[in-house]
């Protein structure tokens, strides 16, 4: 299982929302997520905006590819991206760059 760490920056003046909307996910999202192969989500959101994002895949890039091939994907991050900052026109989905990992204790 492959752990994948990325960073986004949600915007100052979003954050009670972004939090408030992820304390109430969509249930087909959930289940979207589960059903194309990310296990053990978590996002992470410091006060200032900054945002970790942790999950474990056998494999990030089909991973992605299933949840693009699914219509609740679609509108939520069309839902999403006006929370970001520096996304140039890309969707949160799209701009998930992994960290290289450099440290791992089992």
């Amino acid at each position: 299982m492959r752990r994948v760490c990325f960073l986004l920056k949600v915007r100052q003046d979003r954050i009670d929302e972004y939090r408030a909307r992820h304390a109430a996910v969509w249930p087909e999202m959930r289940e979207a997520l589960s059903a194309t192969g990310w296990h053990n989500y978590s996002l992470f959101l410091r006060d200032d905006g900054l945002l970790v994002g942790y999950l474990e895949t056998d494999d990030f890039e089909a991973a992605k590819a299933g949840m693009e091939a699914t219509g609740v994907n679609a509108r939520w991050q069309t839902e999403m991206a006006p929370f970001f900052e520096s996304l140039d026109g890309s969707r949160p989905d799209e701009a998930m760059t992994p960290l290289t990992e450099v440290f791992h204790l089992d």
